[in-house]
């Protein structure tokens, strides 16, 4: 008995009353096509069981529909979750993810971006944090500008200053959030820890913080580490003994070396030592006690991303702007009583 063949593009254009051309740029996210055409084809495909031949798709168009996924670091939960809003959304799409690691090195990140256009991948989002200062972006620039050119499809994450499509995290709103959230509390003296400067997500979030608690007559102490645990844990132990009420890590996994550091040296929080947070990790409300932090859509940027890359190129960067949500949990309250 002869098997039966695996549906073909054309018996998907076919079952949606579509021509050849429409359904090849419907599965493939190129432009000459509206979203709601694409969508019904997309739906038709997946009733058939159709399934794209990547390896042709990519050999006839001369990029691979690959998406290459360029991260600071894939064990940062920050850019985990991340990496599986881009994953989940690229599984919908029929479309793998490469992810390349630059180790929050600018020169690594920008090697990582030119090896991915050698290998002819045909989307690239990167996700973390720019320069502060534009003139720092140049050489990135150039290479996502020669990209495009050559048919490639680019956005980023949390970056300001780059000629592509950007999904820009609301950190100045959650830096605001925090600073008003301690400053309600009735801390005046509060301390930092903050990630290297020059980063634009650093000035984003201290910004706001310095905005929050302005009028209220409270003071910051800022103190740059590491975007890791182990920074917070060094930045805790500066801190540690001076007259700060309460201690800012400027992302989740710094405020839970704080958390480690304090406790350490006998410390507890809130009762000692107020501890907040940025982005909201899965391990945040785990932790004792449990972080108050300011929550970060993470999953949600990495499918904004991919969503971006899926539109037809535009004459002009498109932005999506997400949320932020203040998490009130047990590790901050009133500074203590001399």
């Amino acid at each position: 008995m002869r098997r039966a063949e695996a549906p073909r593009l054309i018996d998907v254009a076919e079952a949606a009353g579509v021509s050849l051309a429409s359904a090849s740029r419907a599965m493939t996210g190129r432009p000459g096509i509206s979203a709601e055409v694409a969508a019904h084809v997309r739906r038709v495909a997946e009733k058939l069981g159709y399934e794209p031949n990547l390896h042709a798709r990519g050999l006839a168009g001369g990029l691979v529909p690959t998406i290459g996924l360029v991260v600071n670091e894939i064990g940062d939960p920050y850019f985990a979750e991340i990496a599986s809003g881009v994953i989940r959304s690229a599984g919908l799409e029929s479309r793998s993810v490469q992810i390349a690691q630059a180790e929050r090195a600018p020169a690594a990140e920008l090697a990582q971006v030119r090896s991915l256009v050698r290998q002819r991948i045909g989307s690239i989002i990167i996700a973390g944090s720019g320069y502060a200062d534009a003139t720092s972006e140049r050489a990135m620039s150039k290479a996502l500008t020669e990209f495009a050119h050559a048919g490639g499809r680019a956005a980023v994450i949390g970056r300001h200053n780059l000629p592509v499509d950007a999904v820009l995290p609301d950190n100045h709103a959650a830096g605001v959030s925090v600073g008003r959230h301690l400053a309600e509390l009735g801390h005046r003296r509060i301390g930092v820890v903050a990630g290297p400067e020059g980063l634009s997500t650093v000035a984003d979030r201290l910004g706001g913080i310095r905005e929050g608690i302005r009028g209220t007559g409270a003071a910051l102490t800022v103190v740059p580490q590491d975007f890791t645990r182990e920074g917070g844990m060094a930045g805790a132990a500066h801190l540690r003994g001076t007259d700060v009420t309460a201690i800012i890590g400027l992302n989740d996994a710094m405020a839970i070396g704080v958390l480690s550091e304090l406790r350490r040296h006998g410390l507890r929080a809130p009762e000692d030592l107020s501890v907040v947070g940025f982005d909201d990790i899965a391990v945040a409300a785990d932790v004792a006690p449990a972080l108050t932090t300011a929550r970060i859509p993470m999953f949600e940027m990495g499918r904004h991303a991919v969503a971006l890359i899926l539109r037809p190129a535009s004459d002009e960067p498109r932005t999506v702007t997400t949320d932020h949500e203040l998490i009130v949990r047990e590790s901050s309250g009133p500074p203590a009583k001399a």
